[in-house]
């Protein structure tokens, strides 16, 4: 990487160099090349992102970072530094210091970082009294500063509990805390908010970056998420297969990539204007490649577009300077001969499909748990949660209806009912005319259970780890009663194999030869089995790559155009729900709050907490402008809603409602227009007075190189 030598006056040392680096794992069979030729700068007070597909190499660039590559792994050239200092001629003692105190990683599971079986303040006191042996009462003084930072209520009931007592929001806050507690020159985050929700994510990539400021932290952002990427770093490196592929400022990345792996990634993302019908998704094709099996020359070779035989495979591929930006540089033998204008996705048009008669209705439908209380603390009594209220849509032929809301509104509780899994408490689920809602899904008969089927957000729990696909599709296929004969249905089953796009030969495959991608397809396979009238589809692209994410989203909507089904997309991502759904239920706390087509939905009038969820979408694209809106506090329990709406705790709009209203009085359901409802207390006049979450700014000119 070059700089000019103005430049290289003005900036400090880099507070991490890595140079040149390789990682190779060592097995007993071979050498296994983790990461290779990997280069990137973190500067004083930057936040680099790093980005890329699952096995691409970034969680073991952070692991060479921290030293702990375990007893297999090694660096087998290049170099780190940290401060000028190289991280591998540090003895282990040196290295105990560094980490946590001046080097500090928040990990993507907050519990794998807690103590279970410690209060939280004495975990976070832990760090400056061993970093910094300072006393007990300076320890605390700093654990109740720092949690008060990070933006936690009642900081000192929080040191005084146990990690369990806390949301999963809250523990990834503490886990920020007690990275922050000893001050570090570098935090390494990996996949920080994977587990989180969207709003509880908006609060915490905007506490990261304010605490950064605050603190002149440096940061290492690892993730495959490029919308958060663009909220929360000032450079980008993408990796591919164990390399650095692009690197840059982040508006360079964005708006002038010069890779073609990075190009695939954006066309493979639901940006603003993509459309199923119109411009729909382009999916990386092929696979991505095993370490020990990639190709000679170019890594991304096989799935490149750009592909050049003779050239791009005749020998390795080194990083290129590009004279646009600032230490902009990719790893692309044709970067400046490709036409890079040709981002646009193609007008590939596929036939809309128009929903057809209702299929599903759900009618006031209720769903209470009692819950014995501890008999400790409140004498055996029973608590009632009201995990659902009052649920009233209903959802049509060809139809994709999108479920959204954060963790603990009842979405999964709704679609436990649906399946027979539980059985209503008040209230009416018909399927095409016949109540289910009481009928458990031991008591349905073969044809309702094959009617109404499921696939699951991830795709390795629910394949039989020692039966082979085949045998797992054709076992549906026995339960649904379809064919008479093994032959039969072994046929059947490689004609759902077809369908999902999956070579035949697989269905003598075990699940762990598959890819992730692959086994969500094969689940896909088995929903569909027994020609399936409504598929409950529960987070199925969210456990994905971006790059498989397209692929099985467009298989979703393949297989519903030819088999006209209903498809109820649960999701808690709006990036994909705008891009998938015809029509949109946005739930809160039990409650449906908002329902309307997804035109209407994604634009004002909203109802409040819709408004902020929109806020709270990380969008990849340098284009959009958003309104910001951070939910303050968790969302309520389920077992002690708050009186009158289900909302009110949270909402910025409660004091243009006259009176207490909001506090005491379940809001109607409204209808605004073309059976867009909302339900909520404000007038008319503020509805129609809201302004877009989300705009789109007209591209600027690309600057003069």
């Amino acid at each position: 990487m070059s700089d000019t030598p103005a430049q290289a006056d003005a900036e400090e040392t880099p507070i991490l160099e890595i140079d040149h680096l390789s990682i190779s794992f060592f097995t007993r069979l071979r050498e296994i090349p983790a990461v290779m030729d990997f280069s990137v700068k973190v500067m004083p007070g930057e936040a680099v992102g790093l980005v890329g597909e699952s096995g691409c190499g970034k969680s073991t660039v952070a692991l060479g970072v921290m030293q702990d590559l375990g007893v297999n792994g090694e660096i087998v050239g290049g170099s780190i530094r940290f401060r000028g200092r190289d991280l591998s001629e540090m003895s282990e003692a040196e290295l105990r210091d560094i980490r946590g105190s001046k080097i500090a990683m928040i990990y993507q599971e907050p519990m794998a970082s807690l103590n279970p079986a410690m209060k939280i303040g004495r975990q976070l006191m832990e760090v400056p009294m061993i970093h910094e042996k300072v006393s007990k009462s300076e320890a605390r003084a700093r654990a109740l500063e720092v949690v008060a930072d990070v933006k936690l209520p009642d900081p000192e009931r929080i040191l005084d509990a146990y990690p369990h007592q806390l949301s999963g929001g809250q523990q990834q806050r503490i886990v920020i805390a007690m990275a922050l507690m000893a001050n570090p020159a570098l935090l390494i985050l990996d996949e920080p908010t994977t587990a989180l929700d969207v709003t509880v994510e908006a609060a915490v990539i905007e506490l990261v970056r304010d605490l950064g400021k605050k603190y002149g932290t440096s940061m290492l952002f690892i993730s495959h998420n490029l919308g958060l990427v663009l909220e929360t770093c000032d450079r980008l490196c993408v990796m591919y297969s164990g390399e650095a592929v692009e690197t840059g400022r982040i508006e360079d990345v964005f708006d002038r990539m010069r890779h073609p792996y990075t190009q695939a990634l954006f066309r493979s993302i639901p940006l603003p204007g993509a459309d199923k019908n119109q411009k729909p998704l382009v999916a990386i094709p092929g696979n991505f490649p095993l370490p020990h099996e990639r190709p000679p020359g170019c890594n991304f070779g096989p799935r490149c577009d750009y592909f050049e035989a003779g050239r791009c495979d005749a020998q390795a591929i080194p990083m290129f300077g590009l004279d646009q930006g600032d230490r902009h540089e990719t790893r692309c033998l044709r970067h400046d001969e490709i036409d890079w204008t040709r981002l646009a996705i193609d007008g590939v048009e596929t036939a809309r499909t128009e929903p057809g008669d209702v299929v599903l209705k759900v009618d006031e439908l209720q769903k209470h748990y009692e819950v014995a209380a501890s008999a400790l603390l409140r004498g055996g009594e029973t608590k009632v949660v009201k995990a659902n209220e009052s649920l009233s849509f209903d959802a049509r032929e060809s139809e994709t209806l999108a479920i959204v809301g954060e963790s603990g509104c009842g979405k999964s509780t709704f679609a436990k009912v649906l399946m027979g899994l539980e059985t209503a408490t008040s209230g009416a689920i018909s399927l095409r005319n016949t109540p289910i809602q009481n009928t458990a899904i031991e008591d349905r008969d073969t044809a309702t259970v094959a009617d109404v089927q499921m696939v699951f957000q991830n795709p390795f729990d629910t394949l039989n780890p020692s039966m082979t696909v085949g045998r797992q599709i054709m076992r549906a296929l026995e339960i649904f009663g379809i064919g008479d004969s093994d032959a039969a249905r072994r046929e059947r089953m490689l004609a759902l194999l077809d369908l999902v796009k999956l070579p035949r030969e697989f269905a003598d495959r075990m699940p762990r030869q598959l890819s992730g991608g692959q086994k969500q397809r094969v689940g896909i396979a088995r929903a569909f089995a027994g020609d399936a009238r409504v598929v409950v589809a529960d987070e199925p692209v969210s456990a994905l790559d971006v790059s498989v994410q397209a692929a099985v989203a467009d298989l979703l909507m393949e297989i519903q155009r030819e088999q006209k089904t209903t498809l109820l997309f649960i999701s808690h991502d709006l990036g994909i729900v705008r891009y998938l759904a015809d029509r949109v239920l946005v739930m809160y706390l039990g409650h449906v709050v908002e329902i309307g087509t997804t035109e209407q939905v994604f634009a004002p009038p909203y109802h409040p907490y819709t408004e902020a969820l929109l806020s709270a979408v990380p969008i990849a694209d340098t284009r959009v402008k958003k309104k910001h809106i951070v939910l303050e506090g968790e969302i309520p329990s389920a077992m002690n809603p708050p009186p009158g709406c289900p909302f009110q705790t949270r909402c910025r709009w409660k004091s243009e409602v006259p009176g207490n209203k909001c506090e005491t009085e379940l809001p109607p359901m409204v209808t605004i227009s073309g059976g867009h409802q909302v339900k909520c207390h404000l007038d008319r006049a503020h509805l129609d007075a809201m302004e877009p979450v989300i705009t789109l700014a007209e591209p600027s000119a690309e600057p003069a190189e």
